[in-house]
């Protein structure tokens, strides 16, 4: 016999020009598509308490580090020998363990309204949820696709989030500069190569939403398009 998840459960995802939210409750998925910032606190979603509360921040400043390799007071360090980190951005790290990995990250990117949301979104128990990268979300998420070729991405604020995987092999973790969605593509037929993927024999997953248009895009190429 199945077990019922009768978890309330919202996730939120958070950028430059608003926030999204996707919510299981009561046996059924509901999306809200893309918000202006100016909505929250008429969003009655949002005014709710739900079991478990996630809160993604579309940040580009992000350096993946094996465990071994990282200490905490090294952190800010480490991060700005792989992008550019501004006097103000707070430095922070989430250990990923099931790649022995910690990710070191800035959230200052947009870090105002996903501070409000992680404030105003509280979960049943009365805590409140820390945002995270959007890449610490994708990661986690490859553990249940269940092709051996795992290729999942996002697209917000002119950046491209990649993460490919075989199996539990992480192969690349990366994020691009993409100002529009052909760009994007580029880039991830550019990885594919590298890596020896054949776009025809696998399927690419997307956490954010995609057009019509940008969907019959990637059908082109891709045996199939999946959004998670």
């Amino acid at each position: 016999m199945t077990m019922i998840d009768k978890k309330d459960r919202i996730s939120i995802q958070v950028g430059l020009s608003g926030y999204s939210f996707k919510i299981h409750a009561d046996g059924a998925e509901h999306s809200s598509g893309w918000m202006n910032a100016e909505r929250i606190f008429t969003t009655p979603e949002l005014q709710k308490r739900y079991d478990e509360v996630s809160v993604s921040v579309f940040t580009p400043k992000f350096t993946l580090v094996p465990t071994h390799f990282h200490s905490p007071e090294m952190s800010r360090q480490i991060l700005s020998e792989v992008v550019l980190v501004e006097e103000e951005d707070v430095v922070d790290h989430v250990e990923v363990p099931q790649f022995a990995a910690v990710l070191v990250y800035s959230a200052s990117v947009g870090g105002t309204l996903a501070k409000v949301i992680g404030e105003t979104v509280i979960r049943t128990d009365g805590t409140k949820s820390k945002p995270l990268p959007e890449m610490y979300f994708m990661l986690n998420q490859l553990q249940v696709m269940q092709e051996y070729n795992k290729i999942l991405a996002s697209y917000m604020d002119g950046n491209l989030y990649l993460v490919i995987a075989q199996g539990k092999s992480l192969l690349l973790c990366n994020t691009f500069q993409a100002p529009d969605f052909t760009t994007a593509e580029y880039f991830i037929f550019l990885a594919m190569k590298k890596l020896q993927l054949n776009p025809e024999m696998s399927s690419i997953c997307f956490r954010t939403p995609l057009t019509e248009d940008q969907e019959l895009s990637l059908y082109r190429y891709f045996r199939s398009v999946e959004r998670l």
